[in-house]
């Protein structure tokens, strides 16, 4: 494992975390990754994967517009995104650039997905994306495999590049940019910190929620009142009905990566951190101690998966992730 300080350096009027992480979701990054991914000329292909146990996700497929693809990534989002949030388009648009095919999974109940399970999304249901990762890598036998995410979906690459050696997934490398390491901790950062990001979770876990209900009235008949809990406490109302957790702390200790949870990592992993990521707190980060050929590289800048380059909205974790993963 080997710390080293990445070249990232924003012009002083993109240092601002709150900008970073704003604009990084925005209506107009969003459009930009959308023109960036049609620039590649690539037809996108929607598939529905059985994930085992009658579990069903949803992902897009791309292919570079010529040639035989040199590789097959695979690119997980973060916390209600989607496989068309903005980062996910930019990411996809830099590798099919390389010469990669590009599979960006979405979790379940997010993107258009809500249909397909009656059960809700957690954080927990690892198992269902790494047997989707596995699904995937028949359907495309293209290698390297490779994968990275982003935030909760960075998270989740760690994770199963952890279990890919017992569950037969061929992963070759992970990337994860700004990914939850301590969630209790994240939690309580949030809280602390400034309300915008709270709140903007919220809603869009609200919003789910509402779809949910909409779809499957007879599994979720919760009211509008269970709706407008705080984070904290909708949180452990989903943990004590929907899931097989005694209690919010055992919850999140589930999917915490902190401290040496991945030493037996045994997939060579490129962790990208900023220092001053308003939501996932810096210490964590410092006291990671993957296994195997981990490195970690923190930014003094970047906010929470922000990493802009120019208001042209261009990114620097996505040509991170590319150059990682390609080489």
């Amino acid at each position: 494992m080997i710390e080293t300080a990445s070249s990232y350096r924003p012009p002083w009027w993109l240092r601002s975390p709150h900008v970073q992480s704003m604009l990084g979701s925005s209506p107009m990054r969003i459009r930009h990754g959308a023109r960036m991914l049609a620039a590649q000329g690539s037809s996108a292909e929607a598939v529905v994967l059985d994930a085992g146990e009658g579990v069903r996700l949803q992902g897009v497929y791309n292919a570079p517009r010529e040639g035989e693809p040199r590789g097959l990534a695979l690119l997980l989002h973060g916390w209600e995104g989607s496989t068309e949030s903005s980062y996910m388009r930019l990411t996809a648009a830099k590798l099919l650039q390389a010469g990669f095919a590009t599979f960006r999974l979405n979790f379940r109940d997010h993107g258009d997905s809500h249909h397909l399970n009656p059960g809700l999304f957690h954080s927990n249901r690892i198992d269902e994306v790494v047997r989707a990762a596995v699904e995937v890598a028949k359907r495309h036998p293209v290698r390297p495999l490779v994968a990275a995410g982003y935030s909760l979906g960075g998270n989740f690459a760690l994770r199963m590049a952890l279990r890919a050696p017992a569950a037969g997934l061929p992963l070759a490398r992970v990337a994860a940019v700004c990914p939850l390491v301590d969630p209790a901790a994240t939690m309580d950062a949030m809280e602390r910190g400034m309300p915008q990001y709270l709140r903007y979770f919220e809603h869009k876990w609200r919003r789910s929620l509402r779809r949910k209900r909409e779809l499957f009235p007879e599994q979720h008949d919760f009211d509008d009142a269970t709706l407008r809990l705080r984070m904290r406490d909708l949180t452990a109302w989903m943990v004590e009905r929907h899931t097989d957790f005694d209690d919010l702390g055992a919850y999140f200790d589930g999917y915490s990566i902190a401290g040496d949870r991945l030493a037996a990592l045994q997939v060579p992993a490129d962790i990208l951190m900023a220092a001053d990521d308003p939501v996932i707190p810096l210490r964590h980060f410092r006291e990671l101690r993957p296994g195997g050929e981990a490195r970690l590289e923190l930014a003094r800048h970047g906010g929470h998966c922000g990493f802009l380059e120019n208001l042209r909205f261009d990114g620097y974790a996505e040509r991170w992730v590319a150059g990682r993963l390609a080489a």
